[in-house]
């Protein structure tokens, strides 16, 4: 993989206890970046965090709910200085099936974590950056943002939401020094895949396990999309299926 370098930075990534999450706080911090490890399960966090070391964080925070999302930012600019770099990566694929046969609480959760996260992690680090001139914003994408898929209502309407946020926050501020986009890695070998896969819904729960990327190839994607070379991408959706884009992150 390539060399990406980070050092002096500080990147605050949600859902960093497992999958994307997990292995983009190991990148980062492998770049040279300060990370800080925003999740639910605080023993997952503070267990990788101890792992990477000093220029690691663990604040435990729901991202559903704003102000905890606001404190996890303010965490990271009193232990670190600033904020550079937020990658807003919580979320869940479920519930899956039937939108006729949809539990309502159950797809509101969806969107308060996919949807709702996504704008928490925009709006809490929107100020500072905007205040610095600096900082980039990526959020985890999906085929589905553009796609909709059978039986995944509330993932395909969340992701899509997150993904027109995505260019609305980018039309707000660019002009203010800010770089916004999104990545949209495919299909990642991680625990969301098992439940997929145990679910039987829809194409994707067919793939073999092979079919799947490696996290550590979304990881990389996202340091690579803190750099001026994804800067033609800004306001769009980065996909890590395009072999061009898998060249210039390193892992083609």
């Amino acid at each position: 993989m390539k060399n990406f370098d980070m050092t002096g930075k500080t990147a605050l990534i949600t859902g960093a206890s497992r999958g994307i999450g997990a292995a983009a706080a190991r990148a980062f911090a492998a770049a040279g970046a300060n990370v800080v490890l925003v999740a639910r399960s605080r023993e997952n966090i503070v267990e990788i965090a101890g792992e990477i070391g000093e220029k690691a964080l663990a604040v435990p925070c729901d991202v559903s709910r704003y102000w905890e999302v606001e404190q996890a930012v303010g965490a990271a600019i009193e232990t670190y200085g600033a904020i550079d770099i937020i990658v807003n990566n919580a979320g869940v694929i479920d519930p899956m099936g039937a939108l006729s046969s949809t539990d309502p609480e159950a797809w509101s959760k969806a969107i308060d974590i996919n949807l709702k996260g996504a704008m928490h992690g925009i709006r809490a680090a929107m100020g500072p950056m905007i205040a610095q001139g600096s900082g980039t914003i990526i959020t985890v994408s999906s085929g589905a943002a553009h796609n909709p898929l059978e039986g995944w209502s509330a993932y395909c309407a969340s992701k899509a939401g997150a993904y027109m946020l995505t260019q609305v926050a980018d039309r707000e501020s660019r002009g203010k020094g800010l770089r916004v986009m999104g990545l949209s890695p495919g299909t990642v070998a991680t625990d969301m895949q098992k439940d997929i896969k145990a679910s039987g819904i829809g194409p994707v729960s067919q793939l073999d396990w092979s079919d799947h990327i490696p996290p550590e190839w979304a990881a990389q994607a996202l340091v690579w999309m803190c750099t001026s070379e994804a800067d033609s991408h800004l306001g769009q959706d980065v996909s890590l299926r395009d072999e061009k884009i898998r060249q210039m992150v390193g892992v083609a």
